[in-house]
C-alpha cells in the first residue's frame, strides 16, 4: 500500500487494473496483489463470482432489519463508531465517506455519513439490509474482513468486480470480548479521489473502542452479578458457582476458581452435564446461573469422543460427547488452529511444535502454553499435556469444508495452510 499512497489516485487505479486484469487472465502482473487482496481474489474465482457482473442478493424485509439490529450487540457502541467516523471534528480526511456497519453474515445494518455518497451508494445497492458477504459481492472492505477476521483496506481495483472499481473502503471486523464471537464489521467508505493511506488505521482504531467499549460493559455486568450471587453462595454451601451468560465468573465456593466457564449454547436451568465439571444442578440468576455440582458418580464420566467441525465459514464447533450426554462449544479461530493441529497429530506436540505450527515460529512457547492452558480448563478429561494431545482413549473426527481451500480462510498458521482433504475425516 505504501507504494499506492505515493501515486496520485488516477496513477494509482490504472496500476491496480493493469495487476487485476493480468491476474484474471493467468499473466504476468506488473505488480503482485497485496497478501489479502490476492487470496481473496483466488476465492472469488473458485466461487465462480462473475468479475465484471454487479451481483446483488434481495434486501432484508424491514422487520428482519429491525429484529437484527435490535440483536445485535454491535447496537450498543454504535455511539462509539459514530464519534470515531463520523461525528469527529477533526475527521476532515474521511468528510467524503460514509460509515457502513454490518452483521457476522455480511448484512448492512446501519450507514451514516455524507449524504452525497449515500446516494451514489444506493446506486451500487449498499444500503441497509444488503448482503455485502465477500461470496456475494466479491472483494470489499465489509466481506473481506469478516473472511480475514483481519483489517483490510480495498482500493479501486483490488475491488474483484469491475464496478465497484470507483470506491475505496477500509474495513475492520468487531469481535464480541465475552467468547470471542465474531459480531460483525465497520467499514469505510466513499469515492476514489477521497481515499486516505491513514483511513484503515483509523477505522482499526475505532473498532478497537468499540471492542473496550463491549468489554467495560461486560465488566458492569459482571459486578452487578457478584453482589446478587455473594449472599446466594453463602448460603448453599458444598461446591458451587455463579457464572454470567457467558460462562464468566462471578462467584465461587467450596472449589478453586476459574477465570471462564465454557457453556454449551442451549445451557438451561435443570440437571445439566459439563465436560469440566460433570453433572450440575442450575439454576438462574439475575444476570446468569448458579451450578451447583451434584456427586452421583456420573458427572465424572470421561468423554470418548469429540467431533471438531471446520466445515462452516466463521463459526467452528467442538461436541463432547460421552456416558453423560453431549455438549457443543463454539471456538475461537486460535482454539480452533489449536485443536485441529493435535487433531492432525494423535501422537502430540510439544509447546515448540505447536508454536512453528501456529506462527511459523518455534520461539513463541509462552504464548502457546497461555492458550492451551485456557483450552484444557475448558476440556477436561479429552486433553492431556507433556505433549499436548487428545487422550488416547476418546475418539476424534475432524468434519472439513467440502473444498480444501475454504478450511479457516482466516488462519496464516503454515499446519492449517499446508491442511488438504475434503469431507469428514477422523
Amino acid at each position: 500500500m505504501a507504494r499506492l499512497a505515493a501515486m496520485d489516485t488516477r496513477e494509482a487505479a490504472l496500476l491496480l487494473r493493469g495487476v487485476r486484469e493480468a491476474t484474471l487472465r493467468g499473466g504476468r502482473a506488473p505488480l503482485a496483489p497485496r497478501a489479502d487482496i490476492g487470496e481473496s481474489w483466488k476465492r472469488m474465482l473458485r466461487k465462480g463470482v462473475d468479475p465484471d457482473r454487479d451481483h446483488r442478493s434481495g434486501l432484508l424485509p424491514r422487520g428482519e432489519l429491525e429484529r437484527r439490529r435490535a440483536a445485535s450487540p454491535l447496537a450498543e457502541v454504535l455511539p462509539v463508531l459514530r464519534e470515531g467516523l463520523v461525528s469527529r471534528p477533526d475527521a476532515s480526511d474521511v468528510v467524503g465517506h460514509i460509515m457502513v456497519v454490518a452483521d457476522a453474515e455480511g448484512r448492512v445494518l446501519w450507514r451514516e455519513g455524507s449524504a452525497a455518497v449515500l446516494r451514489m451508494a444506493d446506486g451500487h445497492g449498499f444500503e441497509p439490509g444488503a448482503d455485502w458477504a465477500e461470496s456475494t459481492v466479491g472483494t470489499n472492505g465489509v466481506g473481506t474482513a469478516l473472511v480475514t477476521r483481519r483489517p483490510v483496506q480495498v482500493h479501486s481495483a483490488e475491488h474483484f468486480v469491475s464496478t465497484h472499481h470507483a470506491w475505496t473502503c477500509a474495513g475492520a471486523p468487531i469481535t464480541d470480548p465475552r467468547d470471542g464471537t465474531l459480531l460483525g464489521a465497520v467499514d469505510v467508505s466513499g469515492p476514489l479521489a477521497t481515499m486516505h493511506p491513514a483511513t484503515l488505521m483509523l477505522v482499526s482504531s475505532v473498532a478497537r473502542l468499540a471492542e473496550a467499549e463491549l468489554r467495560n460493559r461486560h465488566f458492569a455486568d459482571l459486578a452487578r452479578l457478584r453482589a446478587v450471587a455473594a449472599p446466594v453462595l453463602c448460603r448453599v454451601g458444598g461446591r458451587a458457582l455463579a457464572v454470567d451468560g457467558h460462562g464468566w465468573l462471578a462467584g465461587v465456593t467450596g472449589m478453586p476458581p476459574v477465570d471462564r466457564l465454557a457453556l454449551p449454547a442451549s445451557f438451561r436451568a435443570g440437571r445439566v452435564w459439563l465436560p469440566s465439571l460433570g453433572m450440575c444442578e442450575v439454576e438462574p440468576l439475575p444476570g446468569g446461573w448458579l451450578l451447583r455440582l451434584v456427586d452421583d458418580g456420573v458427572g465424572a464420566a470421561a468423554p470418548s469422543r469429540v467431533v471438531l467441525d471446520v466445515s462452516r465459514p466463521r463459526r467452528w464447533s467442538l461436541e463432547v460427547s460421552g456416558a453423560a450426554g453431549s455438549w457443543t462449544q463454539e471456538l475461537s479461530p486460535r482454539h480452533t488452529e489449536l485443536l485441529y493441529v493435535l487433531a492432525l497429530h494423535r501422537e502430540g506436540r510439544t509447546a515448540a511444535e505447536l508454536a512453528y505450527d501456529v506462527f511459523g515460529d518455534a520461539t513463541r512457547t509462552v504464548t502457546v502454553r497461555a492458550e492451551m492452558s485456557r483450552v484444557r480448563r475448558t476440556l477436561a478429561g479429552v486433553l492431556e499435556h507433556r505433549p499436548y494431545r487428545f487422550r488416547e482413549e476418546v475418539e476424534v473426527e475432524v468434519v472439513r469444508p467440502e473444498d480444501p481451500a475454504d478450511l479457516l480462510p482466516h488462519s496464516t498458521a503454515p499446519a492449517v495452510r499446508a491442511g488438504g482433504g475434503g469431507g469428514t475425516a477422523g
